[in-house]
């Protein structure tokens, strides 16, 4: 369960930092999101998601079978 958060919450991070540089209209590409700020404010609740998820994985410790 341990990697199941890692990888999700590296995935949203990395989502989040795109939607956040496309509606910041740094990177363009889609005439739907550049430069609107609702997929600015979108990307960073969804990086910020990713990093708890991130911190939970990474501290979590896996169970031991008996």
């Amino acid at each position: 369960m341990r990697w199941v958060f890692l990888i999700v919450g590296i995935l949203f991070v990395l989502l989040g930092a795109v939607w956040v540089l496309q509606g910041t209209n740094v990177l363009t590409g889609s005439s739907v999101m550049s430069g609107q700020s609702l997929w600015t404010v979108i990307g960073a609740i969804l990086a910020a998601v990713g990093v708890v998820l991130v911190v939970l994985g990474a501290t979590r410790r896996g169970t031991k079978s008996a």
